[in-house]
């Protein structure tokens, strides 16, 4: 690659952050929840909060992806996100790299169900059973049939309606990140999914603001061309959302 063509891949992010949420819409976006349904339940009451003192026509919530694994309640935040329809104009759930490898556990791929307890699984699987010891004495092949019986229908279909990517106004929202030499509208699911390194280091802007999870900082990570809401929560009881009203944005936190 020659000096020059590092600059044909896309334009560099702007100096000055003049982007902003489409007209009447107040939006929030969850980072990655991780099985910790305590942390999302204080969150929700967080934003429940906030949205009365800010004046909106719609009031939009968007899930980053990664609501399973790691945490001990995964169930219970599937639970707590199928009633989310009840409480906000819209509701977007995005499918993380966890999602996806849970959806292919389910299918009764033992591979799949092995990959998916090396990740975080085992905590997800725990949390459907309720049942320390069946999981214990149980293969992997007895444990790919019970997981897919254990979990309800209307959990399985929630994952599978999940999207991997959703934008309003200037900004958009995935799960892991784009990669920049590639338009929004041709990225790959594995890229949405699960990309990292590349993203997180480049400065090129991608023609929207990405908001995003999948990668853990300390801290709200802001960028000329990002902002990475992962605050680990499933470890260090840090849950974060951003906050998106005309060129205002914020952040809310647990605890």
């Amino acid at each position: 690659m020659t000096f020059f063509s590092r600059f044909k891949r896309g334009r560099l992010a702007p100096a000055a952050d003049t982007r902003s949420m489409a007209d009447g819409i107040l939006l929030y976006a969850i980072g990655d929840i991780h099985g910790r349904d305590d942390l999302f339940s204080d969150l929700l009451d967080k934003i429940a909060a906030d949205r009365r003192g800010r004046p909106h026509e719609l009031c939009v919530l968007v899930l980053l992806g990664d609501l399973v694994d790691r945490g001990p309640d995964s169930d219970r935040v599937i639970e707590r996100a199928l009633s989310l329809p009840a409480h906000f104009d819209r509701v977007h759930h995005l499918i993380g790299n966890h999602e996806e490898s849970m959806l292919a556990a389910l299918a009764k791929d033992v591979r799949a169900l092995r990959f998916f307890v090396r990740i975080g699984g085992e905590a997800t699987i725990r949390s459907y059973l309720r049942d320390d010891k069946l999981y214990d004495r149980l293969t992997f092949e007895e444990l790919a049939d019970v997981f897919s019986d254990a979990v309800p229908r209307s959990h399985m279909d929630f994952l599978r309606r999940g999207e991997d990517m959703v934008r309003y106004g200037d900004y958009v929202f995935v799960h892991a990140g784009v990669r920049d030499s590639v338009p929004l509208d041709r990225q790959k699911l594995t890229d949405l999914r699960w990309i990292r390194d590349e993203f997180l280091s480049s400065k090129r802007d991608h023609g929207a603001l990405i908001v995003h999870g999948h990668t853990i900082a300390a801290e709200v990570e802001e960028r000329p061309n990002r902002i990475g809401i992962d605050t680990g929560a499933y470890r260090t009881g840090r849950l974060t959302a951003i906050g998106l009203y005309g060129t205002d944005r914020w952040y809310l936190q647990t605890p």
